[in-house]
């Protein structure tokens, strides 16, 4: 077993956590506006993502672009990982590689505790790829632990690319943001994952 086993329910059941599915739990949030650049860049890679239409497409073309751009607003004080093995406890299910790992830390070579969000990329239907990103959220909690981390919150996303969907773990409790984020408003989600990692940045 490994974390792409895991459904919603069954990493629910196997974790002892209590969900809570709240419509538009992170629409308040303030948009940045993205550079011209990325902006650009994302107007001519969504074509060729979308007519490819691989996760492997969407992860390099339109993921990957918006992760270098964050780091970059960050002044590169965060780190991002990916298609990295991440094998916490197999025992437990908890291990596998994940498509993307984001570390409160400007460290490149090692991954640093604490991990701050994961983000799942999933081609079709989002609702599937919860279970997973919800493990490696728990993983992620237990890393964060093991390495005398500070930071209580751990936050996950699933995209396609051009959907977003975010969610938070703390403790026992999942929050799931039920609306769904499209990157004509990218600017609205930029802003969340800015938001995410600076109020983690600051615990």
């Amino acid at each position: 077993m490994s974390f792409n086993d895991f459904t919603l329910a069954s990493v629910k059941q196997k974790f002892g956590l209590s969900l809570h599915e709240t419509p538009h739990l992170f629409q308040s949030i303030v948009p940045i506006t993205i550079s011209e650049t990325l902006q650009q860049s994302l107007e001519e890679n969504t074509i060729l993502a979308l007519a490819s239409n691989t996760e492997k497409a969407r992860s390099e073309m339109l993921i990957t672009p918006i992760l270098i751009e964050l780091r970059r607003f960050l002044k590169y004080q965060i780190s991002f990982f990916s298609g990295i093995s991440f094998n916490i406890d197999p025992s437990q299910g908890l291990n596998g590689n994940c498509d993307y790992i984001i570390s409160n830390s400007p460290e490149l070579l090692i991954l640093t505790a604490p991990i701050m969000t994961l983000v799942e990329a999933k081609k079709e239907d989002l609702n599937l790829g919860l279970g997973q990103c919800l493990a490696e959220m728990v993983a992620a909690q237990i890393f964060n632990q093991r390495n005398n981390s500070s930071i209580d919150t751990i936050y996950g996303v699933v995209t396609s690319g051009t959907n977003w969907r975010f969610l938070k773990l703390i403790n026992q409790e999942v929050y799931i943001d039920l609306s769904e984020y499209y990157l004509q408003n990218i600017n609205q989600i930029f802003g969340i994952l800015v938001y995410m990692l600076s109020s983690l940045a600051k615990t």
